[in-house]
């Protein structure tokens, strides 16, 4: 009944979803054509021509929402996470989309029509999401659309599930009680010990039961086996919370499969993701491009004076340690003097480092000699947002004396990141700056990445030196 109900909703959702986005598709057209806001008489394309790109778009919008995971059940999921996936979706979307108007040489389609489609399917789709939210939190508030639910262990595990779920009462679930070996009939922080694991039938009888959580530790595998049998016989879905957390302190973990056998991944990083690491990965390559292209003259206007100023190389090429601890060269505008012995290898650079030049201490605190930097990105050394990358000699050297320092080449470094909108830059606390890196890492979602790119102009000038 359960399976029935949510393929019904899932149904019902995806038809939901393909009429906001064809919705969009039409109500972009009126604003751009018919509405007062672009009153210029332009209109390339009849709207028949438009309604016709919906045969290619509404299955590919589809495609990319079931890849997203945008139809998975909604009691485990937060809704700021959803609406991430719906515009990392809907961006992902819209690029497959002008590629192949690109591609068919289909140059007649409005610019400006397609950017306003993306805004308002991406908002009305967020609308749409969260009024069904809403609508299920009501619903589930009468004591309709509950999911109960049996939680087999009452220690640790099964005290840290009720908590999460008490913490979040719109989840749905409703938990009727532990059962446990240990604990004697009667009440355990308020919920009820229906008995013990060799009573399971005979409670599954007396409770009208959805789902069966397991929360044993992985040496009661006899009793887990048990369970998972008694279950079975009696129709009723199991799940198995694992023991693995004195494993993995600290961390957040994600769960993996290699062809049947069950992997957990002790640290979580949302970049590992195919979908999102692929959009992250073109944001850098366009980004990077405008910027160079835009920015070219003061680009070149940069290496001049640098050459003018300070005789030498205009670029000044360091070696640093990327993903998966790979070294590569990073380029920048050269600020210091190339007649002065090289020390930089082992040392940081100071506010008032003697070795840099008067317009070398200029672009430092502007921080244009970071610029060339973009060319790396290109290269894919280094993305837009992301840890810093550092020397081999400062890993070697704090991987020994900082913990889970090395963490932070899960993900390509980056021009900027967290540690770096938040002050620590150059000679600061390595553990604050690890701090940020790894939280980057662990919590990084499409908002995070918008608002360290907001953020770094106002840091810049603030923190550089």
């Amino acid at each position: 009944m359960i399976k029935s109900n949510q393929n019904f909703f899932n149904g019902l959702l995806i038809l939901c979803d393909m009429i906001v986005v064809a919705g969009a598709l039409f109500l972009a057209y009126y604003l751009r054509f018919s509405s007062p806001l672009f009153d210029d008489g332009i209109r390339v394309l009849r709207l028949t021509s438009y309604a016709r790109l919906l045969l290619i778009l509404l299955p590919i919008y589809l495609l990319l929402f079931v890849s997203f995971g945008l139809y998975k059940p909604y009691r485990k999921q937060r809704f700021y996470r959803e609406c991430e996936r719906i515009a990392v979706a809907n961006l992902l979307g819209m690029i497959i989309i002008l590629s192949i108007l690109y591609a068919v040489r289909s140059v007649d389609f409005s610019r400006i029509m397609l950017g306003l489609f993306y805004l308002i399917s991406t908002g009305g789709m967020i609308v749409e999401r969260g009024i069904i939210r809403y609508s299920l939190r009501a619903i589930r508030k009468k004591g309709v659309n509950l999911k109960y639910i049996i939680v087999v262990g009452a220690g640790k595990l099964g005290q840290a599930f009720i908590d999460k779920v008490n913490s979040d009462p719109h989840m749905g679930y409703q938990i009727f009680g532990y059962v446990d070996d240990y604990y004697p009939r009667g009440e355990k922080d308020g919920i009820p010990i229906l008995g013990t694991t060799r009573e399971m039938e005979k409670i599954l009888e007396q409770n009208r039961v959805d789902e069966v959580i397991i929360a044993l530790p992985n040496t009661s595998y006899r009793r887990i086996n048990a369970v998972i049998d008694t279950c079975e016989f009696m129709g009723v879905k199991t799940q198995i919370i694992p023991d693995y957390f004195n494993l993995v302190r600290g961390s957040k973990p994600a769960f993996d499969e290699l062809d049947g056998i069950p992997l957990i991944n002790t640290r979580y990083v949302p970049l590992d993701d195919p979908f999102t690491h692929i959009a992250k990965r073109v944001f850098d390559i366009v980004t990077s491009l405008l910027v160079l292209i835009i920015l070219s003259p003061l680009l070149i206007i940069t290496a001049i004076l640098v050459k003018v100023t300070s005789p030498g190389p205009v670029i000044y090429k360091q070696t640093r340690v990327g993903v998966n601890r790979k070294e590569f060269e990073i380029y920048k505008f050269r600020s210091m003097r190339n007649d002065v012995p090289e020390v930089g290898d082992k040392t940081w650079t100071t506010k008032d480092d003697p070795r840099k030049t008067k317009f070398g201490s200029f672009i430092r605190k502007t921080c244009i000699d970071e610029l060339p930097q973009f060319y790396n990105v290109l290269k894919g050394d280094m993305s837009i947002v992301g840890p810093r990358p550092e020397r081999p000699f400062f890993v070697n050297k704090y991987k020994n004396e900082v913990p889970q320092y090395m963490i932070k080449h899960h993900v390509r470094p980056g021009l900027t990141g967290l540690a770096q909108v938040r002050g620590y830059r150059g000679d600061t606390s390595i553990e604050k700056r690890i701090e940020c890196d790894i939280e980057y890492i662990e919590k990084w979602s499409l908002w995070m990445e918008i608002g360290i790119i907001i953020k770094t102009p106002f840091s810049m000038f603030k923190y550089a030196y």
